[in-house]
């Protein structure tokens, strides 16, 4: 369950209470029986660049990877440059 910050706008009163997404928020101050205001916090999780779609980083044969090229086998050398 979330947890949600509340602040009293009579006696600047602030504290954090958990609750479910399906109850009603609160209204009255604990402290003073005064109007609450509901805090709003920074988002933790911040989404940057693209690639947030399974589409968008994948080609369209499902894989990521690019293979690296194979590299030709070197050629033998001579049989003269060798005996020399």
């Amino acid at each position: 369950m979330p947890t949600y910050a509340y602040a009293c706008k009579d006696c600047s009163h602030a504290f954090e209470i958990v609750q479910s997404f399906t109850d009603s928020s609160l209204t009255s101050c604990p402290e003073c029986e005064g109007t609450l205001r509901k805090k709003f916090n920074s988002v933790g999780v911040v989404f940057k660049g693209s690639g947030f779609y399974r589409t968008d980083s994948r080609d369209s044969k499902g894989s990521t990877v690019t293979p690296a090229p194979t590299a030709a086998a070197p050629a033998a050398a001579p049989a003269s440059a060798a005996a020399s």
